[in-house]
């Protein structure tokens, strides 16, 4: 079975005939040895196999949903193996999470968070849902429900995919200018302004798509072409260091021997002795 979030969100959502019956917890007393129980509203969806709810006195198949609603709670239950979608409407987050459950143990299969934003579609249709525990035997009416809800969910979660490849090609045009501009005066802020973004925004996209700050990209491209330079090129060091964009000759020599443990010209001789070396 494939555990792909989207893909089950929006089966769900856009198959009318696929959502069986949806069940309401009615755990609202003592929580007992085992239940869960949050302050936020929930679903679980059995994917396969069937489920015995501790505050349900009936199973659940697959392709039915449970309920809980927020402060209630539930004690799901299987002697065979059985799978479950679960997700759960905190108050700025989406938690989803796909579990399978053998009878003995629980293993977690796959987990995704999103943030909760835009038009309060999400809580109106939970107020629904809350709603219609009080006439469970709506049925038609509470299916319709979760499925504009799993498409609500589905939307968010495509959303933040879709924001996150935006993200990723954004970071590798970055990248590449500066690959290709080491050797110009570049600050955090004359890159951001070249990509009509702001600097916290750069920053943003280093520290979620690379291992690298900007700052440290920047340097270890510029000190790369160093190493070029020295080895192939009789320059002076402070030629080497502004043919690579470092305006202070002295910080780049700094950087150069924490990066290599060598000063520059130590790297030059270095490599032109292993060379001759080689050669002979």
């Amino acid at each position: 079975m494939s555990y792909d979030l989207s893909h089950h969100l929006t089966r769900f959502a856009e198959d009318a005939a696929l959502l069986q019956r949806v069940w309401f917890a009615r755990g609202a007393g003592p929580v007992p040895a085992g239940a869960l129980q949050t302050d936020f509203p929930r679903l679980e969806i059995v994917l396969d196999g069937e489920i015995t709810d501790g505050s349900e006195p009936a199973v659940m198949a697959e392709n039915d949903v449970l309920f809980i609603p927020a402060g209630h709670w539930n004690a799901p239950q299987c002697r065979q193996p059985a799978t479950l979608l679960n997700i759960h409407f905190e108050k700025q987050y989406l938690v989803f999470s796909v579990q399978r459950r053998d009878g003995v143990h629980l293993h977690n299969l796959c987990h995704a968070q999103v943030a909760r934003r835009g038009p309060r579609t999400g809580s109106l249709l939970l107020q629904t849902l809350s709603e219609l525990q009080m006439q469970p035997h709506e049925q038609r009416t509470a299916r319709l429900t979760v499925r504009s809800l799993l498409s609500h969910c589905a939307d968010l979660l495509g959303s933040q995919i879709q924001t996150a490849s935006r993200s990723q090609a954004l970071s590798e045009a970055i990248r590449h200018y500066i690959d290709e501009n080491y050797a110009a005066p570049l600050t955090r802020e004359s890159v951001a302004q070249a990509f009509y973004i702001s600097p916290n925004y750069l920053s943003h996209l280093f520290a979620n798509t690379g291992a690298t700050g900007f700052n440290a990209y920047l340097n270890q491209i510029r000190l790369e072409h160093a190493r070029m330079l020295l080895k192939n090129y009789d320059l002076k060091i402070n030629e080497v260091a502004h043919a690579c964009g470092f305006v202070d000759s002295n910080y780049f020599c700094r950087l150069f021997r924490k990066a290599t443990e060598r000063t520059p010209s130590e790297y030059r001789r270095q490599y032109h002795s292993q060379l001759t070396k080689t050669n002979l």
